[in-house]
């Protein structure tokens, strides 16, 4: 991804992304732009970019109202699952020396799926986690909302160090982000799956799970940097993708395994957002499958 400065809120779009990214000048956070913090910016830009969040939200809220409603009759039926689509070939990631450079985009193409890595990025199982699925959870604009520019009822403020100087951080929180976090600890092994870096991302999980609801945190250095996006490749985890599930605002960051994606829309400050309220009965019916994909499918087909 091209690299901003977030403290002067310019748009950067990523190579390859569908959304707009915003970042500080050694790209500590990724997240997707805010359209809100971008109207002393142009008049002009901004209503353009409210006209395309406005679509965005319509359109995603269209496909995936489906997704909350098959849950809460979740009992009346059952799902036969099919086996996973595309689960054969993918596009193959990029070495690892590539993750701190340049993508090499003409050299993508389709071939089989390359054996496991010698080391996944996941610990073994914990014995209370045995017969769980996992579940893995993006931080900006999924749970939180982060920016260096003042944020009135900021939830959290972190000190983040850069280039020798400290700059605070100001966290919120979405709404019913307690709820939802405690609810996944119960029935999911959690894992952090976020691309900014741990000297953010690390402290804003610390206040965030009170719970110790994420067995693991995984940062950027865990992603492959594909085609101008940080990637995170399910298939290193070291969990079989049958049962792995994660949420994520970004579909560019579960590009390599969207069969396996439960889409938000991106938050920022919306305190009347109940999406993660919603996504409860989802996640509870998702944990009795042995095998994720068929509900999903379904799901997304319904």
């Amino acid at each position: 991804m091209r690299e901003c400065d977030v403290r002067r809120e310019p748009k950067c779009v990523a190579r390859g992304a569908e959304h707009p990214v915003s970042m500080d000048n050694t790209s500590i956070i990724t997240q997707v732009a805010n359209p809100k913090e971008e109207e002393s910016i142009s008049l002009g830009q901004d209503k353009v970019s409210q006209s395309n969040s406005s679509l965005k939200k319509h359109r995603s809220r269209n496909i995936f109202s489906p997704f909350f409603c098959c849950f809460r009759n979740y009992n009346d039926y059952h799902v036969e699952p099919p086996p996973p689509s595309n689960n054969k070939t993918l596009p193959l990631p990029p070495p690892p020396e590539e993750n701190g450079g340049p993508p090499q985009c003409d050299q993508v193409q389709i071939i089989p799926i390359p054996s496991a890595p010698a080391k996944f990025l996941l610990p073994e199982v914990n014995i209370s986690d045995y017969g769980r699925n996992c579940v893995v959870i993006d931080l900006d604009e999924t749970l939180v909302h982060s920016s260096f520019k003042p944020i009135n009822n900021a939830d959290f403020i972190v000190p983040v160090e850069i280039d020798g100087t400290v700059h605070q951080v100001y966290v919120l929180k979405r709404p019913h982000v307690d709820q939802f976090l405690q609810k996944m600890g119960e029935l999911y092994e959690c894992v952090l799956f976020t691309a900014s870096l741990a000297k953010y991302a690390d402290p804003v999980a610390d206040l965030l799970d009170q719970w110790g609801v994420f067995r693991a945190r995984l940062f950027r250095e865990s992603c492959v940097f594909h085609r101008g996006n940080y990637v995170k490749d399910l298939s290193r985890l070291g969990r079989p993708l049958s049962r792995v599930i994660i949420v994520d605002n970004s579909p560019a960051s579960y590009i390599f395994h969207p069969e396996n994606a439960v889409p938000v829309q991106s938050w920022f400050d919306d305190m009347a957002d109940t999406e993660l309220l919603e996504l409860i009965p989802v996640f509870e019916g998702l944990s009795k499958e042995e095998e994720v994909y068929g509900v999903l499918q379904t799901l997304r087909t319904r």
